[in-house]
């Protein structure tokens, strides 16, 4: 009678029991389809030019001198520019920039990508045994050459990756371009689980010389110099103990609704109809705007309470204070470097390097890694950030532990940051963009000139 008791209590309650279950079921389910999902960094390759190519200052400016396209207030110019660029002279030019006058078309600025980009891709996939194939998402940036077929789909067809891979071009977007590809990955990641992604940062230089007199537009001309890197990236959970980093922050900024900002560096076309990118004596100035803003939102996310509070207590005081001399006052500065150890700021020129430095108040010290970047391999554009990011690897100073920050500018105007922290020990003896003579860096007293 017992036992039939308790069978029918059992019949009774099984319903109950797979409600329960199918709800635990779904609720572990919603946990690991919607829990966030974090971004490492397996690894990066940066492109390394060969010392044929290099350009040396006192080279650059005979070259100018010799291609007869600039008259003599041209010229003077570029040359002053050059000498207080603080590039060096092992920054370097693509094969056809080498050549009297310069050679510019369509042809040599595929060369240039095919040169960079196969260089970089290839030297991950044969470091990492990698199958092409294995690719879920391509990402590239190139902002002023965007060529039909597109270069994802170069990079596509040269290395035979699958038919189905997830594939984005970006151009247009300027110097800050890397890091929303890398946005641009993490919010694909967010929906397609257990993938890999490769992001391409270049910028094409034998396209978009310069050839008029507009004052403005010849500044480009001297800082671009020939630079590219390829970043693996990765969701995947068994990727996290051979990863470099994991992404912690990526804020972007836009302040382009402005039109100063927005009219800051621009491709334009001059009065004779030749085209250039001017940049504006603003440019500093815009430049600052956007990363204040940045600042503010990424702040509270990286920043200990206690310079949370000196800056809450300072902006009160100097809003709302009684006293003349607490209305005058700045606004406290908070210290960053109780945030991170180490800063990669744009190599977008010395102006720029040393107007975040003032903005940020660090150290000189602090922007080493950017102003050795600019003295070796000059405005690399999108891609300067992860020379900067080599060359502290290079030097032994990347820890695990350690919080990196980069920031990035591009036309728009944009500010953009990331925030990666380093989760394996960095073997600083490993071979990159700056072991062949990372001994010479920083150049003593000023890397900048």
């Amino acid at each position: 009678m017992e036992l039939s008791f308790l069978v029918s209590q059992t019949i009774m309650s099984f319903p109950h029991l797979l409600v329960i279950s199918a709800c635990l079921l779904i609720a572990v389910f919603a946990y690991h389809s919607f829990r966030p999902r974090c971004i490492y960094l397996i690894d990066f390759s940066c492109y390394q030019p060969p010392d044929f190519l290099r350009s040396p200052i006192s080279n650059f400016i005979e070259h100018l001198n010799l291609s007869g396209i600039f008259d003599r207030e041209c010229l003077d110019l570029q040359q002053k520019i050059l000498e207080r660029s603080g590039i060096g002279d092992d920054a370097s030019v693509p094969v056809t920039v080498h050549e009297i006058p310069p050679h510019s078309s369509l042809s040599a600025a595929r060369e240039e990508t095919h040169d960079i980009l196969f260089t970089v891709v290839q030297d991950l996939f044969s470091k990492h045994k990698m199958d092409p194939k294995s690719i879920d998402i391509l990402v590239s940036n190139c902002s002023l050459f965007c060529p039909s077929p597109s270069i994802t789909s170069i990079i596509i067809n040269k290395f035979g990756m699958r038919s189905n891979i997830k594939s984005f071009s970006l151009s247009g977007m300027g110097c800050s371009a890397g890091l929303l590809s890398i946005n641009l990955v993490k919010d694909l990641m967010k929906i397609h689980g257990g993938s890999l992604a490769l992001v391409l940062s270049m910028e094409a230089v034998s396209p978009n010389g310069y050839k008029g007199k507009c004052k403005s537009m010849l500044i480009a001309n001297t800082i671009f110099r020939m630079g590219g890197a390829a970043i693996l990236l990765s969701n995947r959970e068994q990727d996290k103990h051979k990863a470099k980093y994991k992404l912690q922050h990526l804020i972007r900024t836009h302040v382009g609704s402005d039109d100063e900002s927005y009219e800051s560096v621009m491709q334009e076309v001059d009065e004779e109809g030749l085209v250039g990118v001017a940049l504006s004596k603003q440019l500093v100035k815009v430049a600052s705007k956007a990363l204040k803003i940045n600042v503010v939102e990424l702040g509270p996310r990286v920043l200990p309470y206690s310079e949370q509070l000196k800056y809450i207590i300072s902006f009160i005081k100097r809003k709302w204070g009684k006293q003349k001399k607490e209305k005058e006052k700045e606004t406290y500065t908070p210290n960053f470097k109780k945030a991170f150890e180490h800063f990669c700021i744009h190599a977008g020129g010395r102006a720029i390097i040393e107007g975040v430095e003032k903005h940020l108040k660090l150290e000189k010290e602090d922007g080493e890694a950017s102003r050795t970047t600019l003295y070796r391999y000059g405005n690399t554009s999108s891609s300067s950030l992860w020379y900067e990011m080599q060359y502290l690897e290079a030097k032994g100073r990347m820890r695990k532990g350690d919080r990196v920050w980069q920031i990035g500018f591009g036309s728009g105007f944009k500010a953009n940051s990331a925030v990666w922290k380093c989760i394996s020990e960095i073997d600083s003896r490993e071979k990159n963009a700056w072991s062949d003579r990372i001994h010479l860096y920083p150049v003593c007293g000023d890397a900048s000139g």
